[in-house]
């Protein structure tokens, strides 16, 4: 698993006071239009290495994104 994978996870969970807050940390800390993070990060979630590293952050976003592609 690449650092920019860990980082991204790592961004996962953290906790930010606004969404604004979490798109500029996006920007600044790993140098990554929001959009591209998101795509990376939807990647991420089926990938296995990325839930043998982080099992509760990846199951809980795979349960946020679940739920929302439910709603749809």
């Amino acid at each position: 698993m690449e650092q920019r994978e860990r980082d991204i996870l790592a961004m996962e969970r953290r906790g930010f006071p606004s969404p604004g807050a979490k798109e500029r940390a996006v920007r600044e800390e790993l140098g990554l239009a929001p959009v591209r993070y998101y795509q990376l990060l939807n990647a991420l979630l089926d990938d296995p290495r990325a839930l043998e590293h982080d099992p509760v952050t990846v199951n809980r976003l795979r349960r946020v994104r679940d739920a929302r592609r439910g709603e749809r």
